[in-house]
C-alpha cells in the first residue's frame, strides 16, 4: 500500500499579512497530481489542517475541494487535529462521512478504534491538550508523554488483537525535533517533547506539528508544512513523504516535493548597496526578510525598498557597529506563551515576577489554552 504522508497545512494563514489561500491551492493540485501519478491509495493529514479554530470561509471552502477531490480519485483520506484546530468543530459529521472515504478522528477516546484500509489499520491521535484527557484517562501526571504513552497503549492494545499492518497520525513535538518560528508553544510546565520511543510497536507513524520534515527515526517522520510559514524555514524543502507499507511492515519512503509559490529570501546591507547592486537581482522576486546597517536609519526605507524588491514583508535596523534595533525588545515569534508574560510582566514593573506570581500566570496561560481546545 502506499500513503502519502502530509500535515501542517494551515488553511487560511497568512505570511506577514500576505494572504497565502493562492498558494495552498496550487498545494492542492499538487496534492492530486501526486496522487495519481503515484497511485496513492491513503491520504493522511497530521493536524493543524486550518490556521485557527475559527477558519475563514475561504479555508473551509479550500478544505472542502481538496476532500471532494481526493474523494473523486477514489483514495481514503484520515485527517486529525492539531493544536490549531477546534476539534470539535473540524470533527462534525465525523460519522457521517465516513462512507465517503474522508475518515476525521479529533475525539481522544476514539484512539484505539482505527480506520481499516485493506490490511493496514490507520490510528489517528489528535493534538491532545493534558490537562483535558488526565482526568478521562486517569493520567498520574499532566504532561504531554503522559497524555501520547496512555493513547499508544490503546493503540498497542487494539492492534495486538488484530495482527495487521499499522500506521499511526499524531500531532506532537517529539523530542530532538527541530522546530521553526511559525509554530505556537504547546509546553505544559515548561515542557513540550515526548521521546521518539513512545511510538514503539507500530510499522509506521506520520507526526505533525513541526513545519520542517525530518525523520526522528527510519518510521517515525514529520513530512513539515507544504509550503512556508516563516523566514524561519528559508532552506527548507517542502513537501509530502510517499510510504510504502508492505506485507512485513514499512517498506520505504521518498520525500515528493512540494511547488514553490514564491520563494523566501533574505538580505543584509546599507540601503543604497541593496537598491543598486547587481548581485541581489534574483532577490527581486521574492518574500524579503531585510536588515538594514546604515548608521542612520534612512528615511522612507521600506517604501524606497518596495521600488526594487516588491514583496519585502519585514524590515529590521542593525546598524554598523551598533547593538541590533531587536536588541531592545524581546523576540515573540515562537517563544513559549509564559515566557511572554515574564517579560510583559518585567517590562512594565521593572522586576521580575516572583515565584508565586509565576506560578499563577503559568497555571493561567495553560487553562486559557485548554479553553481554547475545547472552542
Amino acid at each position: 500500500m502506499r500513503v502519502l504522508h502530509t500535515s501542517d497545512w494551515h488553511l487560511g494563514r497568512s505570511f506577514h499579512r500576505e494572504s497565502l489561500l493562492t498558494a495552498q491551492g496550487v498545494f492542492v493540485d499538487h496534492l492530486i497530481e501526486t496522487v495519481r501519478a503515484e497511485r496513492v491509495e491513503v491520504v493522511v493529514v497530521s493536524g493543524d489542517v486550518y490556521d485557527r479554530a475559527l477558519p475563514s470561509v475561504d479555508a473551509v471552502d479550500l478544505c472542502n475541494e481538496a476532500l471532494r477531490r481526493l474523494v473523486a480519485e477514489g483514495v481514503r483520506t484520515v485527517l486529525i487535529s492539531g493544536n490549531h484546530d477546534s476539534a470539535r468543530r473540524l470533527g462534525f459529521g465525523a460519522d457521517l462521512i465516513d462512507a465517503a472515504g474522508v475518515h476525521l478522528r479529533t475525539d481522544p477516546a476514539r484512539v484505539g478504534t482505527p480506520v481499516l484500509v485493506g490490511d493496514v489499520a490507520f490510528y489517528g491521535i489528535p493534538y491532545l491538550e493534558p490537562e483535558l484527557v488526565r482526568g478521562p484517562w486517569e493520567l498520574p501526571e499532566r504532561t504531554h508523554t503522559a497524555a501520547i504513552g496512555h493513547a499508544m497503549s490503546l493503540v498497542r492494545a487494539d492492534l495486538a488483537r488484530r495482527g495487521t499492518r499499522s500506521v499511526v497520525l499524531a500531532h506532537a513535538f517529539v523530542t530532538g525535533g527541530r522546530a521553526s518560528d511559525s509554530e505556537r508553544d504547546i509546553s505544559v510546565g515548561g515542557v513540550a517533547h515526548v521521546p521518539v520511543s513512545v511510538f514503539e510497536g507500530v510499522d509506521y507513524t506520520a507526526l505533525g506539528h513541526l513545519h520542517g520534515r525530518q525523520r526522528m527515526s527510519e518510521t517515525v517522520r514529520y513530512s513539515g508544512s507544504p509550503i512556508a510559514y516563516s523566514f524561519s524555514e528559508l532552506g527548507q524543502v517542502k513537501g509530502s513523504w510517499l510510504v510504502d507499507i508492505g506485507p512485513d511492515g514499512f517498506a520505504g519512503a521518498e520525500f515528493a516535493e512540494a511547488p514553490v509559490p514564491r520563494r523566501l529570501g533574505r538580505l543584509e546591507g546599507r540601503l543604497d548597496d541593496l537598491l543598486t547592486s547587481d548581485a541581489h537581482a534574483d532577490h527581486e522576486d521574492r518574500w524579503l526578510q531585510v536588515v538594514l546597517t546604515d548608521p542612520v536609519r534612512p528615511k522612507g526605507a521600506m517604501e524606497r525598498l518596495r521600488t526594487r524588491f516588491p514583496h519585502a514583508l519585514t524590515l529590521s535596523f542593525e546598524p554598523e557597529g551598533g547593538p541590533p534595533e531587536s536588541a531592545a525588545r524581546p523576540r515573540l515569534a515562537g517563544r513559549p506563551e509564559i515566557e511572554v508574560v515574564l517579560d510583559f510582566v518585567r517590562e512594565v514593573r521593572g522586576e521580575a515576577a516572583d515565584d508565586e506570581e509565576t506560578r499563577l500566570l503559568r497555571q493561567a496561560v495553560e487553562e486559557s489554552r485548554a479553553k481554547e481546545a475545547m472552542a
